[in-house]
Parts: C-alpha cells; sequence; structure tokens
C-alpha cells in the first residue's frame, strides 16, 4: 500500500468546499400588507434558537384590538405571525379577536381561512365573518356562512348571528333571502325581541318592501326608539312624507322621546313637499320645545327644509343661531342659495360667495358639495369669473376628478361660450356619467358647433355607453342645426329602436329637428305620435306651420290648444305672433300681443315686440312700426331696428332705411353686418362717396364680410359650396349643370324673365356673377342626384339675394320639382314658380 493511501483523509490535500447553505431564499414584499398570514396550526418543531418568547395573552388581545379600531392589516398579521413563532397556541377568545381583526381589515378571505382552521368555535365566530361578508357586500358569502354556522352542531346561533345575516340582505337588496332567514328567526323564537325586530324592519326598509315593514312592525312584541325610528326613516326613504308625519304624531301621542335621527329624518321629508308651510312650522315648534334646536344634525336638517321651499329668511335665522356650525350646514345653506334661480342674480352670487369666504375663515375643509353648490349658483347667474375662481380652489382641494363638479365646470363654461374649457374639464373627468356626456354634446350644440356634438356622440355609442333621453334631445338639436336628412333619420330611427321617441322631451326636439330641415309631413306625424302632449310640443308644432308657409293651419291649431286648456305661455305667444306675422294679420296679431298682458298676465319681451314691429312692416306700415318701436322702451334694441329695416328695403323706403342703417352702426359698431347693410344701403340710394367711406371704415377697422356658405347632403357626405370660392373640386361640374338645367327650363317655359336669363346665360362676360351664389350650384348638383320624388334641401348661412330667389322659381317650375332653402330669414319652398315666403324675407 503506497503512503497517500495508508494516509488518513484529514491529511490528504482536499479541494477547498464552503458549507452547504440551507437557508431559504429571502422573499422582500413591497409592503407588510402582502405578507400571507400563518397559520394557527402548530409548525414544525424548531430549534430552541429560533423561537421567540409569547407574550402574555393579555398583550396579545390589546394589540389585535389596536389593528381593529386602527383598520391596520399590517399590525394584525404581525401580531399573528408572533404567535406562530412563538409557539403559542391561541384560545377560543384570542382566537375570535384575531378573526375579528382580519375581518376589521376587509381581509375575508383570510378570514376564512382562520375560521376554518380554529379547533374551537362559536357563535361569536360565526358572527364575526358573517357581519366581515356583511360590510364588504359579499351578501352571498354571508348567506353562505350562515349555513355553515346553522350546520356546525356545536354551535347555536344567535341573535347577533341574525342581525349580521339580515343586515347582509338589506345591503345587498335580496328580499328573497332577507324573507327567508325572517322565517329562521321566528322559528327559533328570537324574532320576539326588538334587537332582532329591528334588524327584520331594516332589511325590509332597504329592499323597498314597506308593506312587509308595517306588518313586522305592527306585530312586533317588543319596540323601543329604534323601532320607532326604522318605520319613520322607511316612509322617508319611499318618498311619502306625509304617512312619515303621521307616524311621528303617532310616536309623539305614544309617548316614545323624539331624537335628533327621527326629527332630522322628518325634516329630511317635509324638505321635499310643496304647499306645507303649516307642516314645516309644526315641525319646527316640535324642535323647539325637544330642546334639539340647537343641535347641528337637526339645525342643516331645518335649514335645508326652508332653503328648498323658498324660506331664505328662516333658513337664515335658523343657520344664525346654531353655534358650532360645520361644513354639512353651510353646505345646506349655500345650495339653498342656489336653489333660488336667478331671482335675485347678484344678491344670491353675493350672499353664497360670503357664506364660503365666511367657511374658509373658520378654517372649515369645504366638501364636494360646497363646490357643486357654489358653482350652480355661477351657473345661474352667469359669473364666470367668479366661477373661475371657484375652479382653482378645487384643483387645489382635489375635487376636479369628481363627476358632479366635472359637469358643472363643464356647464359654467358652456355658458360663457367658452368650449375649450368645457372641453378640457370634460377630459380632466375620469369617471364620465351619461349626463357628463350630456353636458358636454349641449355645450358644443349652444357653440354652433354641431359636427363635434355628432361626433362625440359617435364616441359615447364607440365606448358602448347608453345614451338617456336628454342626451338624444341634445343630439337632435345638433342635427336641427345642421339640417341634413340622412343623418336626423338615421338618428330618429336610433331613438326609435331605443325607445326615446316615447318620452316627451325627446319628441319635441325631433319636431324641431324636422322643422329645421324642412320637413313638414315628418315634424307633422312626431307631433301626432307623442302620447303626453306639453305646452312645448304645441308651441313647436304651431312654428313649425308658421315658418313653412301655413299660417292658417298655425292659428287654428292654437285655437285648438286653447280648446283643450294646455297651459299657454311666452314661447307660444311667440310663435301665434310669428304666424300673424308671416300672413300679415294684423288686427288679430294686436288682439293676441293685448291678450298676453290682460288674460294670461304674460309681460311681452324684445321678442314678441319684434314680431310686431315685423307684422307691420310686412303690412307696409313703416311708419306704424318706426312709432311702436318708440312707444316700447326699446329704443335701443337692435332686433327691433334690424326687422323694421328688412320692411325698409323690401318696400323701397331708402331714406328711412339709410337713417335705421346709421343707427345700427351706432348700436353695434363691431358688427360687420352693419356696414355691409349700411353699404348697400348706400349704394341703392346712389350716394356712391358715403358707401365708400363705409368700406373704407370697415377696412380701417379690420372687419370682414363673412363668406356665404351653402350646403347640401347627399352620397352620405355633407357637400358646401362658399360664395365666390371656386376652389372647390364639384365647382366647375356644378357650373356645368347649371348650365344645362337653366338651358332646360328656358325651353320649356314661354316667359323667362329677361333680366334673370341674362344674368344666367352671360355670366362668364359679366364677371362670373352666378359663381358668387353658392345655394344655386348646391341646388344643382341636388337635381342631378337626388331622386326625383325627393325634394332638394339646401341650407345657408346668410340671406339668400334677389337673382337666387328668382331663379329658383323658375328651376321650380321648369324641372316639376320642389326645393327647399333655408337661410337666416325663413324657409323658402319653391314649387310652381312661387315661394313660400311670398317674395318677403
Amino acid at each position: 500500500m503506497s503512503a497517500a493511501a495508508a494516509a488518513p483523509r484529514s491529511m490528504l490535500p482536499q479541494r477547498e468546499r464552503r458549507p452547504p447553505d440551507h437557508r431559504l431564499p429571502r422573499r422582500h414584499p413591497a409592503h407588510p400588507d402582502q405578507v400571507p398570514p400563518p397559520s394557527l396550526a402548530r409548525p414544525p418543531e424548531a430549534s430552541q434558537r429560533s423561537r421567540l418568547p409569547s407574550l402574555v395573552p393579555s398583550a396579545y388581545a390589546g394589540i389585535l384590538r389596536c389593528a381593529s379600531r386602527a383598520r391596520s392589516l399590517a399590525l394584525a398579521r404581525l401580531a399573528h405571525s408572533h404567535m406562530v413563532r412563538a409557539g403559542y397556541r391561541p384560545g377560543l377568545f384570542l382566537g375570535n379577536n384575531l378573526l375579528a381583526a382580519y375581518a376589521r381589515c376587509g381581509d375575508m378571505r383570510h378570514a376564512r381561512l382562520l375560521l376554518d382552521g380554529m379547533p374551537r368555535r362559536d357563535a361569536v365566530s360565526w358572527n364575526t365573518l358573517i357581519a366581515g361578508y356583511s360590510s364588504q357586500g359579499a351578501a352571498r358569502l354571508a348567506l353562505g356562512a350562515f349555513r355553515d354556522a346553522r350546520r356546525d352542531g356545536g354551535v347555536a346561533v344567535d341573535r347577533f348571528t341574525y342581525a349580521a345575516v339580515l343586515a347582509a340582505c338589506g345591503g345587498a337588496r335580496d328580499g328573497r333571502s332577507g324573507r327567508a332567514a325572517h322565517g329562521l328567526a321566528v322559528v327559533s323564537g328570537l324574532a320576539r325581541t326588538a334587537f332582532v325586530t329591528n334588524s327584520v324592519l331594516d332589511m325590509y326598509a332597504k329592499c323597498g318592501m314597506i308593506d312587509e315593514v308595517r306588518l313586522v312592525f305592527d306585530r312586533a312584541e317588543e319596540r323601543d326608539e329604534v323601532s320607532w325610528n326604522l318605520l319613520l326613516s322607511a316612509y322617508v326613504r319611499m318618498g311619502w312624507p306625509e304617512v312619515a308625519v303621521n307616524v311621528l304624531v303617532w310616536m309623539h301621542r305614544s309617548g316614545v322621546k323624539l331624537d335628533a335621527f327621527a326629527l332630522g329624518g322628518i325634516l329630511k321629508a317635509c324638505s321635499e313637499l310643496e304647499d306645507s308651510e303649516d307642516v314645516r312650522m309644526m315641525l319646527h315648534g316640535c324642535v323647539v320645545k325637544v330642546g334639539l334646536d340647537l343641535d347641528v344634525f337637526v339645525g342643516s336638517a331645518m335649514v335645508d327644509m326652508y332653503a328648498k321651499n323658498g324660506g331664505l329668511e328662516e333658513a337664515i335665522k335658523v343657520f344664525d343661531c346654531i353655534p358650532d356650525q360645520n361644513v354639512v350646514i353651510y353646505n345646506a345653506m349655500i345650495a339653498g342659495f342656489a336653489r333660488l334661480g336667478n331671482e335675485p342674480c347678484p344678491e344670491t352670487r353675493i350672499e353664497a360667495v360670503r357664506l364660503y369666504v365666511n367657511l374658509l375663515q373658520r378654517r372649515i375643509r369645504p366638501s364636494k358639495f360646497t363646490f357643486k353648490s357654489l358653482l350652480e349658483v355661477c351657473n345661474l347667474t352667469k359669473a364666470v369669473r367668479c366661477g373661475r375662481q371657484i375652479h382653482a380652489h378645487v384643483i387645489l382641494s382635489g375635487f376636479e376628478e369628481d363627476e358632479f363638479i366635472g359637469n358643472a365646470l363643464i356647464n359654467l363654461y358652456a355658458k360663457a361660450r367658452l368650449v375649450d374649457h368645457s372641453l378640457r374639464c370634460f377630459h380632466r373627468t375620469p369617471k364620465r356619467e351619461i349626463f357628463t356626456w350630456t353636458s358636454m354634446i349641449t355645450a358644443f350644440v349652444h357653440d354652433e358647433h354641431s359636427e363635434k356634438a355628432l361626433d362625440l356622440f359617435r364616441e359615447l355609442r364607440y365606448l358602448e355607453k347608453e345614451p338617456d333621453q336628454f342626451t338624444m334631445s341634445s343630439v337632435m338639436n345638433a342635427c336641427a342645426a345642421l339640417s341634413v336628412p340622412a343623418t336626423c333619420e338615421q338618428i330618429h330611427c336610433y331613438a326609435v329602436k331605443s325607445g326615446f321617441d316615447k318620452f316627451t322631451h325627446c319628441g319635441n326636439s325631433q319636431i324641431e329637428m324636422y322643422r329645421c330641415m324642412g320637413d313638414l309631413k315628418a315634424a307633422k306625424k312626431t307631433f301626432e305620435k307623442i302620447s303626453c302632449l306639453d305646452t312645448f310640443s304645441w308651441s313647436q308644432m304651431i312654428l313649425s306651420y308658421a315658418v313653412h308657409g301655413h299660417e292658417r293651419e298655425a292659428l287654428q291649431l292654437f285655437k285648438k290648444m286653447r280648446d283643450c286648456g294646455v297651459m299657454i305661455n311666452e314661447f307660444t305667444f311667440l310663435v301665434v305672433l310669428i304666424a300673424c306675422s308671416r300672413q300679415g294679420l294684423v288686427d288679430e296679431g294686436f288682439r293676441h300681443y293685448e291678450s298676453m298682458l290682460s288674460e294670461y298676465g304674460i309681460v311681452p319681451d324684445e321678442k314678441h315686440v319684434a314680431c310686431m314691429v315685423d307684422l307691420l312692416g310686412h303690412a307696409g306700415k313703416v311708419a306704424n312700426a318706426e312709432d311702436f318701436i318708440m312707444s316700447s322702451g326699446l329704443e335701443n334694441d337692435k332686433v327691433l331696428w334690424h326687422a323694421l329695416l328688412r320692411a325698409c328695403r323690401i318696400h323701397g323706403d331708402k331714406d328711412r332705411g339709410i337713417k335705421i342703417g346709421e343707427k345700427l352702426m351706432a348700436l353695434e359698431p363691431c358688427a360687420a353686418s352693419s356696414y355691409v347693410m349700411l353699404y348697400n344701403l348706400y349704394m341703392d340710394a346712389g350716394k356712391i362717396s358715403l358707401a365708400m367711406r363705409t368700406r373704407g371704415q370697415m377696412r380701417e377697422r379690420g372687419m370682414a364680410k363673412e363668406a356665404g356658405i351653402s350646403w347640401v347632403e347627399f352620397g352620405g357626405s355633407i357637400h358646401r359650396f362658399a360664395d365666390g370660392d371656386h376652389s372647390c373640386s364639384l365647382k366647375a361640374e356644378a357650373f356645368t349643370r347649371l348650365e344645362e338645367l337653366l338651358v332646360r327650363v328656358k325651353q320649356k317655359t314661354e316667359h323667362g324673365g329677361v333680366n334673370v336669363w341674362e344674368l344666367g346665360f352671360q355670366a362668364r362676360k359679366v364677371g362670373n356673377t352666378i359663381s358668387k351664389h353658392g345655394e344655386l350650384f348646391a341646388v344643382s348638383l341636388g337635381l342631378s342626384t337626388v331622386p326625383d320624388t325627393a325634394p332638394v334641401r339646401v341650407m345657408k348661412n346668410q340671406n339668400m339675394s334677389w337673382e337666387s330667389h328668382e331663379m329658383l322659381k323658375l328651376l321650380s317650375e321648369g324641372e316639376n320639382r320642389e326645393i327647399v332653402i333655408r337661410d337666416p330669414a325663413c324657409f323658402h319652398h319653391f314649387s310652381q314658380g312661387s315661394c313660400s315666403c311670398r317674395d318677403y324675407w
């Protein structure tokens, strides 16, 4: 044997070896809450060096109580981990405390695992688990735990078990399961106690089963103050304040002590009552007699009750008497100012903002309801500057993402025509409810961005959100502004498919949509299908008849409206006066105008006066119209003078027209239309120098005439034609088609109107006069593409010229087609060589 072989192993040179590392790899959780809780089962025997000394049971119990109060899941898990590492086996009491800590902190998954591993369980254990499920809104799991508790042979469920499971059923609005739990409580004999009876009452009230609430209350063997308060709050929740007042009287006669909960609930219910001043005063006296008039909760309810019913002075008195004011009572007071509406506008804004300043001075933190009410006040009074300051406070307080505040901000900027600010607030609202979308769509419509409103509606549908009737109404208003037939019909079909056409609100908007589109038959059919007609429905239909040349039908419908007893308001009289004005019925118009104040107590405003000026002008009584303006007290209203100027232009009163044009220049010096209008008046009167001076003033002040645009829809798209613009790709083709139509019409018509034909055929020689009228190109394309049975509908943003009007009359006669043109003045239905406006526009 060699020496190396004989040498002991320890003496041989060996490769350096590291001792094996039996330690588990370390894990570094991101948060203590992510550490899984240890089990209650005893761990494998470890060495004495790794075991921690255990604490006394009272120490563990104190730590778990602190974890429950603070809802600290990390502290509860650390205490549980210490028990396991110390090898401590908690008893039933400490195990229930640990279970309560997990349930209180919302970790119901590990709470159930903990209960399943407990060697002993009692009713407290199951009650804690069921109550935890109930607080988390997991009614199904709570019912499952209740069934397991009843199957556990060593445990007898008690009244707290039934209270927990009934609370779970009430929270989930599960009346069927709640009724079954009630039946089991009756069988077990626990339903006789007031404690379980109150739980049953609360469950049925939350499920909206008011008959069961009253039945259980009447048959209860034991009642306490909570039982009476639950019955009272059930009727308040159902919206039956009259019955709730009777219950309060019953409580008082039965000797039940009225507390802040009962009086606060009944005051909240009576805030919804109308014409019940006696009831409110009685309740106020009851509050004072009981001694709760200085209570903050009851005081807030009284402020809200008075403020909602217009008793602002009483609300202020109650507010001033409460010593310890908090944000709730401030919110009730500010909301009271918001409910007053537009009168008185300045006082409302000043008082509401003053209250907010007082709240900040007292170092009371405002809530989201404070800002919501303040923004409503700013919306009602159109106080945009104040609203912007409130917006800054909203951002500083961190409430900008609230959907209700975001909606109020959208409306605030929309009323100031700051639609970009509204859109920015819309995008900064993460939780966009349907009313948020509706407000933004309405903002686009009011700012005359109808195409953007329709695009937003398409985005709404792309996100699979369901619109409501108010959304559809705003979308129909956008379609009314665009007046494109295909889009209007698509929106109408969607409304029918979704069932919104049954709502009166949508029906009214649909009448307006078809009226603006020029489809009187569709508007009439919509009016006839509305099941519940209101004042606006009748007024919209009367207006539809009036603007489309059916004034007699409009006045007959108004007579029928009065015979049916429908309430008549100022808008109804406005559309009736429009009908009289279009027909030139001076005597009948003045009779309706005078009956506004004498019979209905409605004071005429500037719109009604403008209709009367237009009526007198239509009848050729221009001097009388001017005297009417001067006697109305509205001699500085530009709308009235515009109406009189139109009459002067049509009846050829050039001197009076120039005088009115110069007055309009003084009233609206920044309006380009005033300069253009005065320039045309000077040119017609032959005053070339004054006309040139007016054009020079317009050029010096940097004003440009608004481009005339006409648009027509066919082929699924909208085609626009600008007056005098040759850049349109369809312009050359439309020009060729228009010449062909004129040639065809001349061949069919024996008497062709020399001036108009010379205008048409010598267009290339006289500087392309036809190209100045975009509506002619739109009509020519419409006649070539729209089916023969359908009318051609064209929209224009400016009034038509005389040349276009005469030419379209000839086209309608030669082609035997109806042509509908809508301009800012009125609708023009050209048919068989005549127009519905009777050449007055």
